[in-house]
């Protein structure tokens, strides 16, 4: 797989059309011309990448229907991070980490992958996991404090978040040499051959575990897809000040692939990361993915991000809206009317109204709850820690008698 463009941008952000040759502005990045794939342009027009045919080739596999049901994908995932942004506001939640700007590059790589494929996501990755059928309520779950991540990762095939940064990437990659012992890459058989996914923004690619697994996956030719949604901002760092080149360069120098992809065309990321994924099941070695996209909001609700990032900035990327440049390409070329996009919305209020009553009714877990699942086994020390903790607990509440209080004296 090569990368390539079918877009320049300008400095504002704006595609001018179909180009040949390099992109330049912002989505060139720094230390010289990179080509980028794009293959739906801000205004929805369809382009073609005669650069890449494989890359070419999934993208026509893509039907009105596929169309539609991957803009109800990111329309649905959006709906969920503005009312968990809007629970998070009000107390219910702890935390939160939204996703507002990067639907295109996580439902696109999400709806490229094989049910047998594992996914290494973040703590951002909400429509990932959607799309892999995971309960928006299990994720917020996490976010209000009452489990540590509800979904069955056997059943979905997502891991859970990962708050570490840069550390599923090397969990993604020692699974991916499991698969390889398993003896289920470069087999033939569609139905067996599996790969790994290994999301990771911006930010984590200054991380060490980032480097130490591309170091890894590229020795050893794992069935790895490295999968980085550049947003340009770790929390107040722009990127250029993290790498002098683009991320997708910094590959070539681990000995494999990298492509930049314009992360707010969601054709476009399907469709390279399905040929990356290909390559990765048939035995061909990892990728590094870059879907070059932009945080429209916080990076996390305990961020301001009008103390370090101009407005403007935000209105130019504003233009490049995901949502917005599907829809335009439904109704233009897919006579996809009001009334779908009336039904998404509506669709997607019914979510939101259940996600807020699952999400209010989760009871408070058991606080020795806490000591479960440290070890696979039982493990003598954290039993004590647990009657320990019990003893504790109970003489707050004056149920040993009056033995115990919470400044600890008799």
């Amino acid at each position: 797989m090569t990368s390539s463009t079918t877009g320049r941008t300008t400095a504002a952000g704006a595609d001018t059309g179909p180009v040949t040759g390099p992109s330049t502005g912002p989505m060139a990045g720094r230390g010289g011309a990179l080509h980028v794939v794009q293959l739906l342009t801000p205004d929805g027009r369809r382009v073609d990448d005669a650069e890449d045919p494989e890359v070419a080739a999934h993208a026509a596999t893509l039907t009105a229907d596929d169309l539609r049901a991957m803009y109800r994908d990111m329309a649905t995932a959006r709906r969920a991070d503005t009312e968990a942004t809007a629970l998070q506001r009000q107390g219910e939640l702890g935390l939160w980490a939204s996703l507002l700007g990067q639907e295109a590059a996580q439902v696109g790589s999400a709806r490229a992958t094989a049910p047998q494929d594992r996914l290494f996501p973040t703590y951002r990755e909400h429509a990932v996991a959607m799309v892999r059928g995971v309960d928006p309520a299990q994720i917020l779950s996490l976010f209000r404090g009452v489990d540590r991540g509800g979904w069955d990762a056997e059943e979905t095939g997502v891991n859970p978040y990962a708050l570490v940064i840069g550390s599923q990437t090397l969990h993604a990659t020692g699974y991916a040499m499991g698969v390889q012992r398993d003896g289920a890459v470069g087999t033939g058989d569609p139905s067996r051959d599996a790969c790994v996914l290994a999301y990771f923004g911006d930010g984590a690619s200054s991380q060490g575990d980032v480097s130490e697994a591309f170091v890894f996956a590229a020795a050893f030719q794992a069935p790895v897809v490295f999968v980085c949604q550049n947003n340009q901002w770790a929390i107040s760092i722009p990127a250029e000040r993290q790498s002098r080149v683009p991320i997708a360069q910094r590959a070539s120098g681990f000995g494999f692939p990298g492509v930049r992809v314009d992360g707010n065309d969601v054709i476009a990321c399907y469709a390279v990361v399905r040929a990356a994924a290909e390559r990765a099941r048939a035995g061909q070695g990892p990728t590094l993915v870059e879907a070059f996209t932009y945080r429209m909001g916080a990076h996390t609700t305990s961020d301001d991000p009008g103390r370090y990032r101009p407005s403007v900035e935000v209105e130019q990327w504003r233009a490049r809206d995901p949502l917005t440049r599907l829809e335009a390409h439904l109704r233009r070329d897919h006579a996809t009317g009001d009334d779908f996009f009336a039904e998404v919305a509506r669709d997607g209020d019914a979510m939101a109204t259940r996600l807020r009553r699952d999400v209010l009714e989760m009871p408070d877990p058991e606080p020795g709850t806490m000591f479960d699942h440290a070890y696979a086994a039982e493990h003598p020390q954290v039993e004590a820690e647990r009657a320990w903790y019990h003893q504790y607990v109970a003489g707050l509440d004056g149920e040993d008698g009056g033995a115990g209080t919470r400044g600890g004296a008799a």
